[in-house]
């Protein structure tokens, strides 16, 4: 069964670190893998993207906080984030596009809260 299965949510205090993993199986030709995140009331928007190649990108408000990085031999993609801010609080998705089969995969989703 393909899946994308996500650790490394929980709680951290404002200024604080966490790093999210997620680990792509039994899905093939993995193009771009990303972070998305959804607070109560808000829509999924995007956090940080990799293509296979290497190319990134951010959400104004995270960069220089963020850092995705994705191991392609390990099809696992990271997100280390740092100087969290209570508007970090969400759940964070991971999500994978397969170039090979043309479709989109999501994540479970891991919950983060920013709070002191």
């Amino acid at each position: 069964q393909a899946q994308l299965v996500e650790s490394g949510g929980g709680l951290a205090q404002p200024g604080g670190s966490l790093r999210l993993s997620c680990t792509a199986s039994n899905i093939v030709s993995i193009y771009r893998m990303s972070w998305y995140r959804q607070a109560p009331g808000n829509e999924r928007e995007l956090v940080a993207s990799e293509t296979n190649g290497g190319t990134a990108n951010y959400l104004d408000s995270v960069k220089g906080r963020f850092t995705i990085s994705m191991d392609n031999a390990k099809k696992t993609v990271y997100l280390q984030m740092n100087s969290l801010k209570p508007e970090d609080t969400a759940v964070y998705y991971c999500y994978a596009y397969s170039w090979g089969l043309a479709r989109d995969y999501w994540g479970q989703g891991t919950q983060v809260t920013v709070s002191s």
